[in-house]
């Protein structure tokens, strides 16, 4: 997501970086998942489906063990392709926020274990180029700046391509970035597609994001063609977000669709009445991001695309209900959003 537009107040920061998750916590915490981190067996390339998952919040698995994961084997070809720092090292450094929204990058129900649709694809990448996940969890400023010093390898936390980042991180994308409108299940509103639509309303949004971005430019729309403005509200938590929304506090919620979708399907009292491109009328991709120029980006693509060739990057979407945020394959710093006035 884009930083912040200027003139905003302030995002209060996050809790200091959490403690690195190791290897070896990792390996005990997903004993149970079968993911491949290293070469080995007969080679075979087909992902292999773990036993069925066991449903704990509305038919999602969101246990520390994630028996439903997916597992890969690592492709030599392509594991070939990591920069020579890297390979020797033997493990893949990834950041992640890990204490976001469902499904994206989320604490399981140990409250510990890092687990969702982010660290999923980071795991299916490292286990094809032969590396060991080192997973490290951290707020979303501290993400950018540990990239951009090498500190972490790549970022998997739903993170927007934009030109502005472009200068300093390279990107291989795997989701299409959308948005979506959420409202309480018993709402008079049906649809929100654009910003007459949402004259007048309360809403809440995440402070600089994408999302806060689209929003204040309809904002600025109605209050050029003389509708009432929009009323925002800002949450820290989403627990926070759906209160408002159930107590009537705020009348809509403008947010990752991921996580809108997942909550609609999983408390079942909201609903979704509107989808938006990730960057209002441009659409934008999610991507994995690294530091600029450091040479991992072409093995991060191909990983990616024989990932989604074989088919297990299909069936972990599916074990997050993101089947419609699929990419037909994975670009190398593709267009990102514009760069903001």
């Amino acid at each position: 997501m884009p930083d912040r537009p200027a003139g905003l107040p302030q995002r209060r920061p996050d809790p200091e970086e959490n403690p690195v998750i190791s290897r070896r916590t990792w390996i005990l915490s997903l004993a149970a998942a079968p993911v491949v981190l290293s070469a080995c067996g007969s080679g075979a390339d087909d992902p292999a489906t773990a036993p069925a998952a066991a449903a704990t919040r509305g038919g999602v698995d969101t246990s520390p063990e994630q028996t439903g994961r997916i597992a890969v084997q690592a492709v030599p070809e392509i594991a070939a392709k990591v920069p020579r720092a890297i390979r020797d090292r033997g493990t893949l450094v990834i950041g992640t926020t890990g204490n976001g929204n469902p499904p994206l990058s989320f604490r399981a129900d140990d409250d510990e274990t890092v687990i969702g649709i982010e660290p999923d694809i980071a795991l299916l990448v490292a286990a094809t180029l032969g590396l060991e996940p080192e997973i490290r969890t951290t707020s979303w400023e501290n993400l950018f700046l540990s990239m951009e010093s090498g500190q972490y390898d790549v970022g998997f936390s739903n993170i927007t391509v934009t030109e502005e980042r472009k200068e300093k991180y390279d990107f291989a994308s795997y989701r299409v970035d959308t948005l979506a409108w959420e409202v309480a299940k018993d709402s008079d509103i049906t649809r929100i597609a654009g910003p007459a639509d949402i004259a007048g309303l309360t809403v809440s949004v995440g402070s600089g994001t994408n999302q806060e971005k689209v929003l204040l430019d309809w904002d600025a729309q109605n209050v050029a063609a003389g509708r009432e403005p929009v009323k925002i509200q800002y949450y820290q938590q989403a627990a926070d977000t759906y209160l408002a929304l159930r107590s009537g506090r705020i009348q809509a919620s403008f947010g990752p669709n991921p996580t809108a979708a997942y909550h609609a399907a999983v408390a079942g009292d909201t609903k979704v009445v509107g989808l938006v491109p990730g960057g209002g009328t441009v659409q934008a991709a999610i991507a994995a991001t690294t530091q600029k120029g450091n040479g991992l980006v072409e093995a991060l693509a191909d990983a990616l695309n024989h990932l989604i060739g074989s088919g297990a990057y299909a069936k972990t979407l599916e074990r997050w209900s993101l089947a419609d945020e699929a990419v037909p394959a994975s670009e190398i710093n593709p267009p990102g959003l514009p760069r903001t006035a």
